[in-house]
């Protein structure tokens, strides 16, 4: 989805609070807005299993199923940490909100492209040759507008030499939606992200087309971890604590995947079953790690420009600040 830039304009930052807690030191209150991609499930298991308590934080998790309200409330500071997509803090730097990118979400190979069982289809080659054997009946793909879920197929559609115009690319601004859209046949694929891509191969025999890190890099992210420059630069210490926390919550999904499920499973974060996610960490091409590969996502970025989603001259280099994230991933 396009967000509405309007809306992350004149944007002042939400002061971090400090609430009590019986029987326990005082712990900094944050709120952080999330989507429901896998690349989350380290900011969930920290908060089940404690990860974040131990560093000093009280985190609240806000659920939003459009990545450009989860923008626009970063923004206009109704939340301290935004986890969405890389491509956003670039619309909201066009936009003059000085949003700063300081890791990544947490998982490698996260965005996923699948097909309906029934198409016979293994990779975007398939689909150029089913294309090819079927004029005039042009296959329904779901996604996101100006998004890296659209992003993803523009660069194989490219590389395989499909015409854009021989499919139908159908907008979703939900998340949730594109995926009982594409459960009720009413597409033949679906751009999405796991756990979601996973449960649509285990239960209803879709098939892999491709993904995020045979596409651009192993290291391209899916979503980000931002904050305002503001809270960087006056909060250092809540920004150290919480990418602990994340770090903490992704060695107990490296470690032992069976012990996050059940930390995911007891908070419902995910519709999708516990075999099923175990299935969707197990498959990742990589462990979970935090520092993303900065010359694919401006490649990302670049083709982004390209198809008119974004003007200006925003560059990576001017967005992330990865100095505390390498150095929390060095100890």
């Amino acid at each position: 989805m396009k967000p509405n830039v309007g809306l992350i304009i004149g944007a002042t930052l939400l002061g971090l609070t400090i609430m009590p807690v019986q029987g326990a030191e005082t712990l900094t209150h944050v709120k952080v807005g999330h989507l429901v991609a896998l690349d989350m499930a380290p900011l969930f298991v920290a908060k089940e299993s404690g990860c974040f308590t131990r560093q000093g934080l009280d985190v609240e998790t806000v659920f939003f199923a459009n990545p450009g309200d989860n923008n626009a409330a970063l923004a206009g500071g109704a939340i301290d940490f935004s986890i969405n997509p890389f491509t956003l803090p670039f619309f909201a730097a066009n936009s003059g909100v000085p949003i700063r990118v300081i890791s990544a979400a947490g998982g490698w190979g996260i965005m996923e492209v699948v097909a309906k069982g029934s198409l016979g289809l293994h990779s975007m080659a398939d689909l150029k040759t089913y294309i090819q054997q079927h004029p005039g009946h042009p296959l329904k793909i779901a996604t996101l507008q100006g998004d890296t879920l659209e992003l993803i197929l523009d660069r194989q559609f490219a590389r395989n030499g499909i015409d854009p115009k021989s499919v139908q690319l159908v907008y979703f601004n939900d998340l949730l939606a594109m995926v009982e859209a594409y459960r009720s046949g009413q597409v033949d694929i679906l751009s999405h992200i796991k756990p979601y891509t996973t449960d649509m191969e285990v239960n209803k025999g879709s098939t892999l087309l491709t993904n995020n890190a045979e596409t651009w890099s192993l290291y391209s992210p899916n979503a980000v971890v931002s904050v305002l420059d503001k809270t960087l630069n006056q909060r250092k210490t809540v920004v150290r604590e919480f990418l602990s926390g994340l770090i903490c919550g992704a060695d107990i999904i490296n470690k032992n995947p069976d012990q996050a499920v059940s930390y995911l499973d007891k908070g419902h974060y995910f519709r999708v079953s516990p075999a099923v996610l175990t299935r969707a960490f197990k498959s990742a091409p990589a462990p979970i790690s935090f520092t993303p590969d900065l010359a694919s996502i401006q490649s990302v970025v670049d083709d982004l420009g390209k198809l008119g989603y974004i003007k200006g001259g925003a560059r990576a280099e001017d967005i992330f600040r990865l100095d505390m994230i390498r150095g929390l991933e060095k100890k």
